[in-house]
Formats: structure tokens, C-alpha cells, sequence
């Protein structure tokens, strides 16, 4: 299932913006109002984007990890380094790999999106907080067609943040 979400300021935005979906014809079963008076997030199960950022990094951990261990006990076998004399020889390999395993965890936060998961920013912000500020969501689920339809007429509301997802439970099948 695909999603398009958008977050406006106030009521009167969010009713103009879904009446304007209803006049271009979108389907309004698969549009709905998160706010005050409307749905509530628990309500529709809302993405929450830090679900999708920490399940990419976990993704990209399964690779990294095994394949960083190996590069670094390659490695201290091909430069045969006594980096660690307590440990020994076959010490100082094992070492060598949980390095490469340690840098392959590392890879994955930084290009698993785990950066934005950390320090934050604008998409890693839950729509919770949004909704527990007084703004109101906007949500059109359905097809790619559809979402494709309905980008362009919220844009035209002037949305603080407008973002497409795909249900990551359905990525990663």
C-alpha cells in the first residue's frame, strides 16, 4: 500500500484540501483527515517514518556486518599486522574482523538512513507531534497512480510537509 501524506496548518486548509481531492474525482474512501475532530493516527495505523529509517539500517546490518567481518580479517591476514601482541596471532585476526564488523554497523546507520533516525530532521519528526501541535494530516492511500494524482493538488495547499511511503512491511517481502 502506498501513502501520501501531508501536513497543513489548520482546519480550513485540510477541508479545502480534501474537497479539492473530491472535485478531481480521487476516490474519498482511500482519503482521510487526521486533527482535531477527525481520525486520530492510532486510528488509520500511520507510518511512522523512523519504522522505515531503522528497518532500512537493519536491512543494510545483514549485509554490512558479515561482509565488514570478512574484509577485516582478510585484511589483517594480508598485512599480517601484530597490532595487538597480547592477543596473538589468531587474536589479532579476530580483532581484525569484528573492526570490519564494527565499520559495517557503522556503514549501515550511515547509509541505512539511521543519520536522520539519530539526529533527527524534518521526516524523522512522528506525526503525532504534528497532530498534538494543532496541525492536521491529510492522508491519500492507494495505488501509484493515485498517489501520483493527488501529489499535485495538495501541493497546491502549500503543505508545511508533503511525503510519499510504501508500507515497508510490504518492502520487505
Amino acid at each position: 500500500m502506498n501513502y501520501l501524506v501531508a501536513v497543513l496548518g489548520d482546519r480550513i486548509q485540510a477541508e479545502a484540501a480534501y474537497s479539492g481531492l473530491e472535485e478531481a474525482g480521487l476516490p474519498m474512501s482511500q482519503i482521510k483527515i487526521l486533527g482535531k475532530g477527525y481520525k486520530s493516527a492510532d486510528e488509520i495505523d500511520l507510518i511512522d517514518p523512523n519504522l522505515k529509517a531503522r528497518q532500512q539500517a537493519r536491512f543494510m546490518a545483514f549485509w554490512l556486518v558479515p561482509f565488514g567481518f570478512v574484509a577485516g580479517l582478510t585484511f589483517s591476514l594480508i598485512t599480517g599486522l601484530d597490532t595487538f601482541a597480547w592477543a596473538g596471532e589468531i587474536g589479532n585476526h579476530f580483532i581484525g574482523g569484528l573492526l570490519g564488523a564494527g565499520s559495517g554497523v557503522l556503514g549501515s546507520i550511515f547509509v541505512g538512513g539511521g543519520v536522520g533516525l539519530v539526529f533527527g530532521g524534518p521526516d524523522a519528526v512522528p506525526y503525532q507531534k504534528r497532530l498534538d501541535a494543532g496541525k492536521y494530516i491529510v492522508v491519500v492511500e492507494g495505488s501509484d497512480t493515485l498517489i501520483r494524482q493527488a501529489t499535485p493538488l495538495l501541493r497546491q495547499y502549500k503543505p508545511e510537509n508533503i511525503q510519499a511511503y510504501t508500507d515497508p512491511s510490504e518492502m520487505l517481502v
